[in-house]
């Protein structure tokens, strides 16, 4: 039996005097209504009204229980709207900064579009473990090695390449014994791919190739590395999606693997189960990313 449903024909009857009026009010058809009121008073075992009266009269027993089904009434309805509060409560969600304005706004549009409010905070990658750590954010994207990542992204090289290139080798940068004193050409890491998995391995290639110490480094900001990109014909590490962007031309390189993985994280595992659900391609499309085979957070 649904108690609240009955309890709410109870109730609007009981104050109507007509099981007419109170299921109109109750919003069911009149026969639904008495078996209801039957119902509860098989389950409550005594009469709620004097079936001999005319009117919908309530017994003694039912003047008792009215206050209380009206209470429990009133329970569920507040019940029912704090939950749809909670539901349409955005889901603080911290991305990485080097998404566009134009990411953050499809991926908001695809979200609505699935009944989900988010609230993205497009933050730098240090700072979105320290607000998860916080609780000034329900859920983050962290980046994580790209065996541990639900979604991964492959990343290249940009910059100026020659025409139909299909990928371009570190080696290729190497500055001749005649250039004593040369810098040579340089690949920046920004700071959303200076972590060990990526940092490391691309500084175990420049070694292995004989570049420079110097001709791999970390950029303070995207922005310092794409004015050096520009002016000296330097290189930067990234993904496709940004490359695109940022108009430059982008290469996988041929020496290595670089990837960059990324989690959803959180507490809130109601919240990350919900974008999981529904947001999976668009969180995939809104990194540039392919499908990985970690395990969710």
């Amino acid at each position: 039996m649904d108690l609240v449903g009955a309890c709410r024909v109870f109730v609007h009857v009981g104050e109507r005097g007509s099981f007419t009026l109170g299921a109109e009010a109750a919003g069911v058809r009149q026969p639904v209504a008495s078996r209801r009121v039957s119902a509860l008073e098989e389950h409550l075992g005594a009469p709620l009204f004097d079936r001999s009266a005319r009117r919908a009269q309530l017994t003694a027993f039912g003047r008792d229980l009215l206050p209380t089904a009206r209470h429990l009434v009133a329970l569920a309805d507040d019940l029912g709207e704090e939950a749809e509060r909670a539901l349409s409560r955005p889901v603080t969600l911290a991305v990485p900064d080097v998404c566009t304005p134009l990411d953050l706004a499809h991926l908001d549009a695809e979200a609505r579009g699935s009944g989900l409010h988010l609230d993205l905070r497009p933050v730098a990658r240090a700072e979105r473990r320290s607000l998860l750590n916080a609780h000034q954010v329900r859920l983050a994207l962290e980046t994580v090695p790209a065996d541990e990542a639900s979604w991964v992204v492959p990343l290249g090289l940009a910059g100026t390449h020659e025409p139909h290139a299909r990928g371009v080798r570190l080696e290729a940068l190497r500055v001749g014994r005649d250039r004593v004193g040369a810098a040579g050409r340089r690949v920046w890491i920004t700071p959303e791919d200076d972590v060990p998995h990526v940092r490391d391995r691309l500084a175990r290639v420049r070694d292995a190739v004989g570049l420079r110490p110097g001709q791999v480094a970390p950029a303070r900001s995207v922005a310092g590395a794409l004015t050096e990109v520009l002016t000296r014909d330097d290189l930067l590490l990234c993904s496709a999606h940004q490359a695109r962007e940022l108009s430059l031309d982008w290469l996988p390189l041929r020496d290595t693997v670089l990837e960059r993985g990324y989690r959803l994280s959180g507490a809130d595992d109601d919240a990350g189960a919900r974008v999981h659900e529904h947001l999976a391609g668009a969180l995939a499309r809104f990194l540039g990313a392919r499908a990985g085979g970690g395990d969710d957070a």
